[in-house]
Order: structure tokens, then sequence, then C-alpha cells
């Protein structure tokens, strides 16, 4: 089983971009399926993009064209790109990795974006 650390997450402005970091430790990451899920405040946590083992993405209609998920199996890493960032991007971003029956969570990055 893996374990699961986010980064990249901080204060930016809107229409400004941060890319967030998935890094996993453990065995045969490539084995996983990876999703970045969003919690804003007071809410619950939603979807955003989502990448299989063979590399097909996948986005919520309010990201899509702004985000972009990817993954780098050799440094056991997933990464969202997140440009033209909203005020209604805040929050937190966390990831997690199903296989078969594992499903891992991260502790999550928290991002803001000021109007």
């Amino acid at each position: 089983q893996v374990q699961l650390v986010e980064s990249g997450g901080g204060l930016v402005q809107a229409g400004g971009s941060l890319r967030l970091s998935c890094a996993a430790s453990g065995s045969n990451f490539g084995a996983y399926d990876v999703e970045w899920y969003h919690q804003a405040p007071g809410k619950q946590r939603e979807l955003v993009a989502a990448i299989t083992i063979g590399r097909t993405a996948t986005y919520a209609d309010s990201v899509s064209g702004r985000f972009t998920i990817s993954r780098d199996d050799v440094k056991k890493t997933v990464y969202l790109q997140m440009n033209s960032l909203k005020p209604e991007d805040t929050g937190v971003y966390y990831c997690n990795a199903k296989s078969g029956r594992f499903d891992v969570w991260g502790q999550g990055t928290q991002v803001t974006v000021s109007s």
C-alpha cells in the first residue's frame, strides 16, 4: 500500500496559477488510479480531476480547461496544474489513490485564492 503527501498549496491572486503535487511512498504506485478532491470551507469534498493507470484524465465541469492532471510513475507523483484560479477554488485539496481494496488519502494542502 502507498502513502500520500500533498504539497504545493499556498496563497495566490485570482487569475494566478499553482501546481499541486501528490507524492507517494510505497510500492506499485503505477497500479493506482489517482484523484484530486477539493473541499471548500463548510462544504463537502468534491472530485475535481482523476487520472487512471492508463493516463486517461477526467475533470469536473468547474475546472475543465483550467486544471490539468498528470502523473509520473517513476517519480511516484501526480500533479494538478491549476491555472486561471478563482476565489471559489479556495479550500483544501486532497489526493486519493485507489487500487483494488486499497483506498488511500493524503493529508491535504491548503489553496487560498484572493480576489
